[in-house]
């Protein structure tokens, strides 16, 4: 049985509940599993009516199949109620933008922690089978607020697996970096720069790097984690990296560039998996696998061998994966190629 079949088998008469489920990811994966797969209900659970307005127009064809909470992470009690009878959580709702949490550090800590702390609650005393929770390159090394909050939303998560006790839940937690096509991606800001003749393209710093990933590979290595978790993990896909001066190149090859300096809380190049981890990562065909750093209650899993059966290796002790320092870049022609695809 290949990994879409074991997918479809495991979500068969599922009820999944998406937190931020209006956002960029939440669109796509809600879509993508309705689409594909023979769920039993799907539940979306966020902030802001307008777009959930906008979504029920969209997939009025699905309208049995889904179901629809206002609600914010932070009210554990309304949580509660739109958990009840959930088998899957996919935790994409959080406060991201990088400047925004630097400005307001309170809102930042009360979502993305406070929330976290209040999804893994309710997941366990409402019986969720597994919770997949979305982290960032940003929570690996923070240098800011949002990566600080999201290391310590995967570090909770993490460790929710040792509070299971006799019950089935499982807790794992799925981190990439830039997803084109997203809200906070900077590919709509240089399509609209390109379209209004700006007189240039403002480049923070013109050695930056960003891994690159589709809004369709993120959605599917959360599906495919799902089915590979033991609880405890945190995945890691391998993904090409680009040049922010080739991404400028490829979206308005006209315009100049002009280096304007980085934004509060800004790194020159992504991390995914630190140095100081290497101890604790699993190297497989199209992944990584980082290790729980605690040794869970009478668990005894080593990680090298994921629920599908693939096996993996430890890496070096040295190994760090980085979007400077990762072999597989995208040229300008090859970026131009997947703009194009993840339209």
């Amino acid at each position: 049985m290949n990994i879409k079949e074991t997918i479809a088998e495991y979500l068969k008469g599922k009820t999944v509940l998406v937190t931020g489920g209006t956002g960029s990811f939440g669109n796509k994966f809600i879509k993508t599993v309705l689409d594909n797969y023979d769920v039993k209900k799907i539940i979306v659970y966020s902030r802001d009516e307008l777009k959930q307005y906008e979504m029920m127009q969209r997939l009025e064809k699905y309208s049995s199949s889904m179901r629809y909470f206002i609600g914010d992470v932070r009210d554990a009690t309304r949580l509660k109620r739109a958990m009840k009878g959930v088998d899957v959580i996919i935790h994409a709702a959080a406060i991201k933008q990088v400047p925004a949490a630097e400005y307001n550090p309170q809102e930042c800590i009360k979502t993305n922690i406070g929330g976290a702390e209040n999804i893994i609650e309710v997941a366990l005393d409402c019986n969720v089978d597994k919770v997949i929770a979305l982290s960032t390159d940003k929570a690996a090394n923070p240098i800011n607020l949002y990566g600080a909050t999201k290391l310590c939303s995967d570090k909770l998560f993490v460790a929710a697996n040792n509070l299971v006790g006799d019950g089935r839940t499982r807790f794992a937690v799925v981190r990439y970096g830039n997803v084109s096509g997203s809200r906070g991606s900077v590919v709509p800001f240089f399509k609209k720069l390109k379209d209004t003749n700006a007189e240039y393209i403002p480049i923070t710093d013109m050695n930056m790097t960003r891994f690159w990933i589709s809004l369709e590979q993120g959605v599917n290595f959360v599906l495919e984690s799902l089915v590979r978790m033991h609880g405890g993990e945190t995945f890691v896909p391998k993904i090409p990296s680009i040049k922010i001066v080739d991404l400028a190149t490829a979206i308005a090859p006209g315009i100049p560039q002009k280096e304007v300096g980085i934004r509060p809380g800004e790194k020159i190049h992504e991390l995914m998996c630190p140095r100081d981890d290497a101890m604790h990562i699993i190297e497989f065909d199209k992944f990584f696998i980082i290790r729980p750093v605690i040794t869970y209650v009478n668990k005894d899993n080593t990680y090298l061998t994921t629920k599908m059966g693939e096996k993996g290796a430890p890496v070096a002790h040295d190994f760090e994966y980085n979007s400077f320092n990762n072999p597989h870049y995208l040229s300008i022609d090859e970026i131009k190629q997947f703009l194009e695809k993840a339209k």
